[in-house]
């Protein structure tokens, strides 16, 4: 839901698999090396559903990732 100042409500999760969220980090080895990592939440149980560490992740890793979650634990209401 879209607020007149621009700013959006975000839907709260009511329930387990209600909305997942996944989100980037990036950080450097000792030795200077950049790798990413992959996480993927329930927000409603604040579970750790995936992590993923590489050092280059792709739209393809993402879909992966997602859609091995999918199989193993059913698709979530909502996903951001």
């Amino acid at each position: 839901m879209w607020l007149n100042d621009g700013s959006v409500v975000r839907l709260r999760p009511l329930f387990p698999k209600h909305v997942w969220s996944y989100d980037f980090m990036e950080d450097r080895t000792h030795n200077g090396v950049k790798f990413r990592i992959l996480n993927v939440i329930d927000e409603y149980t604040r579970e750790c559903l995936a992590v993923k560490v590489a050092r280059r992740l792709t739209s393809h890793d993402v879909v992966e990732v997602l859609t091995d979650l999918f199989i193993e634990r059913g698709v979530p209401v909502h996903i951001r």
